[in-house]
């Protein structure tokens, strides 16, 4: 990873994030996921995800930069708390859009206080319309 070239980041904890990353996989869009531990990492890597950012998230003071820049970030919830931690660390790395895409009732307005720039609610595992905050972004191969 090139500290010129812009990363989607991605937490996937579950299946709907599983879902997204597919498509970014499919849509060949340059991202890394942030995982937290080695069998988070591990589960990620079988899906053939070939960028991660290994988070402390119990240390403020281990939060360091990924060596990418964050293009936009995407945090599918599976812990609220964890969920908070993500993006108060994410959004000390970039000015650019954070969405939380939530399956629980969890007070929005925390997200949003905390910097998420949308909190999305969905009750379903798939999300076709997410992917194109990112593919309509991108020039397209003529």
């Amino acid at each position: 990873m090139g500290d010129s070239q812009e990363f989607i980041l991605v937490s996937a904890p579950n299946k709907m994030g599983e879902a997204f990353i597919r498509q970014l996989c499919l849509h060949q869009a340059p991202f890394a996921v942030m995982v937290n531990n080695a069998r988070e990492q591990d589960r990620m890597a079988e899906m053939g995800v070939k960028h991660f950012l290994r988070v402390d998230t119990a240390e403020q003071l281990n939060w360091h930069m990924p060596a990418f820049q964050v293009e936009k970030v995407f945090l599918f919830e599976n812990s609220f708390n964890l969920c908070c931690r993500y993006i108060q660390m994410c959004r000390r790395w970039t000015l650019n859009p954070i969405y939380v895409i939530t399956q629980t009732n969890n007070p929005r307005l925390v997200y949003r206080g905390l910097g998420a720039t949308y909190v999305i609610h969905s009750n379903s595992d798939e999300i076709p319309f997410l992917i194109q905050t990112v593919v309509g972004d991108r020039p397209q191969d003529v």
